[in-house]
């Protein structure tokens, strides 16, 4: 099973210190939590494209007969082209926006902050702004990341997807508003709405649930 973290995070945070990879493990199930580029523990890309990065991925994840994926965010974003890349059984999409993110961050005004300036006016800049530079997060990095990912804008498109698919967002998440309009471009795909907001709805019980209960149809229970 592949689990991959959201922007400005890393497979830590989202996902060890949640408790999925021990649940998985006891239950037989081989994990992968890697930190995407320039994120974590992982050193800044060479090419910070979706494509580029999904191509890391799929070398990291190796000769496999199928592969289990959830993505929470920037994470689900970039699972959404792994089925191109790698044998991907099932998918679980969690906390993704159905337009690119990105597309409207100041890249330079959130660097420019980053180095000791003014925080920036625009409200969607000024959160990502704060994002990369949290503690022990690499802002530069970061922004080549965003870069990377507006150049290749996030357009999904029926016929895109075609594995079984389990899209899950928070309620009160605003980052996942409209996911409900990609459900009709992944065939024989559902939804699934959990408490919390786009942080709090990850860390919930009931994301995990979604997320597992989905992947193991055989109704095994992971704790």
């Amino acid at each position: 099973m592949l689990l991959l973290h959201g922007f400005a995070s890393d497979g830590h945070t989202d996902w060890v210190s949640t408790g999925w990879p021990a649940a998985l493990v006891a239950a037989g199930r081989p994990v992968l939590v890697p930190d995407l580029p320039g994120h974590g523990s992982s050193p800044a890309p060479a090419g910070t494209t979706p494509k580029a990065i999904t191509e890391e991925l799929a070398i990291a994840v190796g000769e496999v007969s199928e592969v289990d994926v959830v993505g929470y965010s920037l994470g689900a974003r970039l699972a959404w082209e792994l089925p191109a890349l790698l044998p991907v059984r099932r998918l679980v999409l969690g906390g993704i926006s159905p337009h690119e993110p990105f597309g409207a961050v100041d890249v330079e005004a959130a660097l420019a902050f980053a180095g000791g300036g003014r925080l920036p006016a625009d409200p969607l800049t000024a959160a990502i702004a704060r994002m990369i530079t949290a503690p022990g997060r690499d802002p530069v990095a970061l922004a080549r990341c965003i870069e990377g990912l507006r150049r290749e804008p996030f357009a999904p498109r029926v016929g895109t997807l075609t594995v079984p698919t389990r899209f899950v967002a928070g309620r009160d998440d605003p980052v996942s508003q409209g996911i409900e309009t990609l459900v009709p471009l992944v065939p024989g795909s559902d939804l699934l709405l959990v408490p919390g907001d786009h942080g709090g709805a990850l860390r919930g019980a009931p994301f995990r649930t979604a997320a597992l209960t989905f992947l193991d149809p055989e109704g095994r229970t992971f704790t």
